[in-house]
């Protein structure tokens, strides 16, 4: 996606293509819109991050809320976002057998009840053996050291989709 198509996009035609860059939070993208003119699609991106590292202890475990448990009941009653469902699929957590997926929701439970918000990965960059793993480590973390941690996967998560954009944009231009 070229950066002048970005920066001739209304803010509506913004928050459609740029609002779930951060899971369920197109508030981020309307407010990154008005700082619009991009010189250029890593500005985009930085913008997203810088967004994320401005806001407060609580903003900070706001956006961690937004995003949904792993394997969880989202996932089984079909309501995750189109972008956390290829996500979680891409992962194996679609088809988790139903060991895997009690454990997975044991863990989710205590990892909530710990930090009070969901445990967030990159699930793109993982798989099922490998967030099990995080799970069972991070649920040792302290507070602030786990929302940092928490946010880093949400930054990932925010790369990944920007480029899913970029490329969808890309190839419908190629049409």
């Amino acid at each position: 996606m070229d950066v002048q198509v970005v920066n001739c996009m209304t803010c509506e035609e913004f928050v459609r293509v740029f609002g779930n860059v951060v899971e369920r939070c197109p508030l981020i993208a309307a407010a990154l819109w008005s700082r619009r003119p991009f010189s250029s699609t890593l500005e985009l991106e930085n913008g997203f991050n810088e967004f994320i590292d401005s806001l407060s202890i609580e903003g900070k475990e706001g956006i961690l809320r937004c995003h949904p448990d792993l394997a969880g009941r989202e996932l089984l009653a079909g309501t995750l976002t189109v972008e956390s469902r290829g996500e979680q699929g891409h992962a194996g957590l679609t088809s988790l057998s139903s060991a895997d997926a009690l454990r997975m929701n044991q863990l989710n439970s205590q990892y909530k009840e710990q930090f009070g918000f969901p445990f967030v990965i990159c699930a793109r960059m993982s798989d099922k053996d490998r967030i099990l793993q995080q799970l069972e480590s991070r649920v040792r973390n302290q507070q602030l050291q786990e929302l940092q941690c928490g946010i880093e996967e949400v930054k990932s998560i925010c790369r990944l989709r920007l480029q899913d954009i970029y490329n969808r944009a890309a190839k419908s231009t190629k049409l």
